[in-house]
C-alpha cells in the first residue's frame, strides 16, 4: 500500500496538519515511519477516513438523476460575452469551471457568491499520479 506523508494526508484531507497527527495518536489513523525516519499512514486507510468522515451538503432539490459527481459551491467568477460565459465555483477545496451559454446564466440567476451546483456526467475521466515523494 502507498505510505503518504502527514503534510500530504492534511493536505488532501483538507485539514491541518495537527489534525492528521492528533488522529494518530487519538488511534483513528494508523502511522509508522518511512525509511527517512518520516510519519507516514497507510494511503487506502486514509481514502477510508476521507469517506467515512466526508460531509456532503444537503441536496436541495428533490430531482432523480443519473450523474453521481455533485459539487455544491460558491460561485466565485463569472467571464460573460454576450453569447458564452465562464463560471467558477469553489466547491469545499476544489475549482470548477463550466462553459455555458450567457443565457443559461441568466435564466439560472447566477452571480457572484451565488449557491450552484456542478453536476458532472463524462464518459472520459483522467486520472494522473503525482511524481513520488521520499
Amino acid at each position: 500500500m502507498p505510505k503518504i506523508r502527514v503534510s500530504d494526508a492534511a493536505r488532501y484531507l483538507g485539514v491541518s496538519d495537527d489534525t492528521v497527527r492528533r488522529w494518530i495518536d487519538n488511534g483513528t489513523l494508523a502511522s509508522e515511519k518511512n525509511p527517512a525516519g518520516r510519519t507516514v499512514v497507510d494511503g487506502l486507510e486514509l481514502a477510508q477516513l476521507a469517506k467515512r468522515t466526508s460531509v456532503l451538503p444537503d441536496d436541495p432539490s428533490t430531482v432523480g438523476r443519473s450523474a453521481r459527481n455533485r459539487f455544491m459551491g460558491l460561485v466565485t467568477a463569472i467571464t460573460m460575452d454576450t453569447v458564452m460565459a465562464q463560471v467558477e465555483l469553489q466547491c469545499g477545496p476544489f475549482r470548477v469551471v463550466s462553459l455555458m451559454s450567457s443565457e443559461a446564466v441568466r435564466e439560472l440567476g447566477l452571480e457572484l457568491g451565488s449557491v450552484a451546483i456542478a453536476v458532472v456526467k463524462a464518459t472520459t475521466v483522467i486520472v494522473e499520479t503525482p511524481p513520488a515523494r521520499a
